[in-house]
């Protein structure tokens, strides 16, 4: 069998075998150089497999571009949004458009301090200072003017004669009051005023007596600011005076506080006004405005001097 097998395959004829290289003639081409038909298959399969490859690569990368720009852009726009919102929370509201609080009608005060006392001397309503003295100068007491407001030349914060305190009352009460004051040791009065864009004209005078008990009598004996039927002596022009509700609300230690406006019908101007007693000081505000005197700013102006001196 193995025999067979070997025998079989030896019994091949030669002529079927393919000849041995070195058999060709000289100088004859090799078997694919002697077929160019059949080259062609050959040449054209890795041209095409080239164009494919190189092609992937290219729309590899126009997608990579696309992809980087729109992540650009996102980066972009978000780093814009929030460069925006950073630079808006910055802003006070009041700088960003249609984010501005309206005005409410108060003025715009500068900063409140109260000045200086002289060495060892308490304030007016501390322990120690039964007689409830202010020891500061009473012209550092004086509210200073709002923002924007025009000084006026003769009530510039210095003291004032006690005509120019009298002044702001009709003829008919000025010799009464004066009186009062020749009786009560009046020491002296400082005085500010001043007008604001809108034509508002206001007056601090503060009065300063030897004691609390003269301070008192004046407010309710020669003012009668307390009076049920409202106060005795009225500002000069003014002919009945209605009682304001919003002194109940303003709560200052110590200070007691009467505030009025003028009962319609009235002239061409509305006048408000206030006395506030605080210790041996009594002060009087006064506010006048062509049309009608405006309350937000009356009532802050009280507010304010009454904290200055309580």
């Amino acid at each position: 069998m193995t025999e067979q097998l070997t025998t079989g395959t030896a019994s091949q004829p030669e002529t079927d075998e393919p000849k041995a290289p070195e058999a060709q003639a000289p100088g004859a081409q090799a078997p694919e150089a002697q077929a160019p038909e059949a080259q062609a298959p050959a040449t054209e399969a890795p041209e095409t497999a080239a164009a494919a490859v190189s092609a992937a690569p290219r729309r590899s990368r126009r997608v990579l571009w696309a992809v980087a720009r729109w992540t650009a852009a996102v980066v972009v726009c978000g780093g814009v949004g929030a460069g925006t919102a950073a630079g808006i929370t910055a802003l006070d509201r009041n700088d960003v458009p249609g984010l501005a609080t309206e005005s409410d009608g108060r003025w715009d005060y500068p900063e409140l301090r109260l000045p200086a006392l002289p060495a060892d001397r308490p304030r007016p309503f501390t322990e120690g200072n039964d007689g409830e003295i202010h020891h500061a100068d009473l012209r550092e007491l004086l509210l200073p003017a709002p923002v924007g407001a025009t000084p006026d030349p003769k009530l510039n914060g210095g003291f004032v004669s006690t005509d120019a305190y009298l002044a702001l009352y009709g003829k008919e009460s000025r010799g009464e009051l004066k009186r009062h004051l020749a009786d009560s040791t009046l020491r002296h009065v400082a005085a500010r005023g001043w007008t604001t864009p809108d034509g508002t004209r206001t007056s601090i005078h503060l009065l300063r007596f030897s004691s609390v008990a003269y301070a008192g009598a004046f407010k309710d004996e020669a003012l009668e600011a307390d009076g049920i039927y409202g106060p005795k002596a009225l500002p000069d022009g003014v002919a009945g005076a209605v009682l304001e509700s919003f002194a109940d609300d303003v709560s200052v230690p110590d200070t007691s506080l009467y505030a009025y406006h003028e009962k319609k019908p009235y002239g061409p101007e509305q006048t408000r006004w206030a006395y506030v007693q605080a210790g041996d000081t009594l002060a009087l505000i006064t506010q006048t405005r062509r049309g009608e005197a405006l309350v937000v700013p009356f009532q802050q102006t009280v507010t304010l001097q009454n904290q200055l001196l309580g």
